[in-house]
């Protein structure tokens, strides 16, 4: 049923908006811990049971990020016109029966068939469907702390997922781990989302004299894209995006080639998902004061700066860890930064549909970014790689910056009834 999106009610929310919160927070943190998170920890057995190489391996992961990429745009028209509850739901069954698919494949390419399955739906269940759930649902005065909540909790998804995984790996292989992370998120997602996901009271079916509400929609959604704002704010989420993942995938390396063991490594690295939640803690804290542009450009800048300066400092312990903690501040703030943005600029109406039109180059670059750093690093190694970390974090902070927060342009965008 296509459905027409009015003007936020200040009302919006409540409990019922805070049950939708705390049903998203859970799914998200189960969805990132068993689709994304858990891959680096099976991918050793998969690798030896398959009989093929680790590069192989990853790629699927690879693949299944890129088919995510180019779900985000059908997925975010469908949710303008009909909201969560039933795509969400239906992404949770077909997720549970992937990751059961997952756990019997035989060869490397029924494992690439199943991951670019995994990807798909991933696009229907995690953030980008559930932040558009929570802006359908809260005025813009509650939605940061509704956003922070989902975020925050499934920060925590990794340092759940990738030991929890670890154990029944070692207790059942990884065939029967992947049937228990199925059974796992088969009995919480999907009733959550079949049964806690609901419509919005500000949002009404059409009726024969109020027509299906495409054209506001479209007419939205066209006015994001002919915004020039729309195209640098994407242009700076890349190059962050680039930064993010080449530096979440070759942190290790570049740390254990300056000398330190692989335990310690690995544990300053993981340092990076805790202190994404702090960099979103920082943001909502600090937005009452500053507006949201100054201070994701100046989170940039930070890990910049991190960065230029882990080649004087990262021999040392102390130094890794003071360069990584500046770096992983920021290391999950777009993605609390973004629906904000997007809200409070093109308004609601065809909120879900400009988000996806920027997750799809956003995603696709966040997948691509690792490989070509891979194929960088035999020409200039560690110290070309962090150049351009470096640049991309600058190019990202001057064009965060030059977004800027325009009210007069926000008000051309504002939620109109439909």
């Amino acid at each position: 049923m296509t459905t027409t999106t009015a003007p936020a009610d200040p009302t919006v929310g409540g409990r019922r908006g805070w049950r939708i919160v705390t049903a998203l927070a859970v799914t998200s943190t189960i969805g990132y811990g068993t689709l994304y998170y858990a891959y680096s920890v099976l991918l050793g057995p998969m690798a030896a049971s398959l009989d093929a190489s680790t590069t192989a391996v990853t790629g699927a992961l690879t693949a299944s990020v890129l088919a995510g990429a180019l779900m985000a745009i059908p997925v975010g028209r469908w949710l303008d016109r009909h909201g969560g509850r039933a795509l969400m739901t239906a992404g949770s069954i077909t997720a549970t029966a992937l990751l059961v698919a997952w756990s019997q494949v035989q060869t490397i390419g029924q494992l690439y068939a199943v991951m670019i399955g995994i990807g798909s739906t991933g696009a229907m269940i995690l953030y980008e469907p559930a932040f558009a759930v929570i802006v359908s649902w809260f005025t813009p005065d509650r939605r940061p702390t509704a956003l922070l909540a989902v975020t925050v909790v499934a920060g925590f998804a990794s340092t759940i997922f990738m030991p929890l995984t670890g154990m029944l790996v070692a207790h059942l292989g990884w065939r029967d781990a992947l049937l228990t992370l199925a059974a796992i998120h088969g009995t919480v997602t999907i009733p959550l989302h079949a049964l806690t996901i609901r419509t919005p009271p500000h949002v009404t079916p059409p009726t024969p004299a109020a027509p299906p509400a495409h054209a506001p929609r479209q007419a939205a959604a066209r006015a994001a894209m002919r915004d020039p704002r729309f195209w640098i704010l994407a242009a700076a989420l890349i190059a962050h995006g680039v930064a993010t993942s080449t530096i979440g995938v070759h942190l290790v390396g570049y740390l254990t080639s300056r000398g330190h063991p692989a335990t310690f490594a690995a544990t300053t690295a993981g340092l990076l998902g805790v202190l994404s939640v702090t960099g979103r803690l920082v943001l909502t804290s600090a937005r009452r004061r500053l507006p949201v542009t100054t201070i994701v450009a100046t989170v940039f800048a930070i890990q910049a700066i991190a960065v230029l300066a882990m080649p004087l400092t990262a021999g040392s312990r102390v130094g890794a860890v003071i360069t990584v903690t500046g770096f992983g501040l920021g290391f999950g703030i777009a993605s609390l930064a973004t629906p904000a943005l997007l809200a409070d600029r093109y308004g609601t109406t065809a909120y879900a549909t400009i988000a996806g039109r920027l997750t799809a180059p956003v995603t696709t670059a966040k997948a691509a970014a690792p490989l070509l750093a891979a194929a960088l690093l035999p020409h200039g190694g560690y110290h070309l790689l962090l150049a351009a970390v470096t640049t991309a974090c600058l190019l990202a902070a001057v064009g965060m910056r030059a977004v800027g927060e325009s009210r007069s342009d926000r008000d051309r965008y504002d939620d109109k009834p439909g």
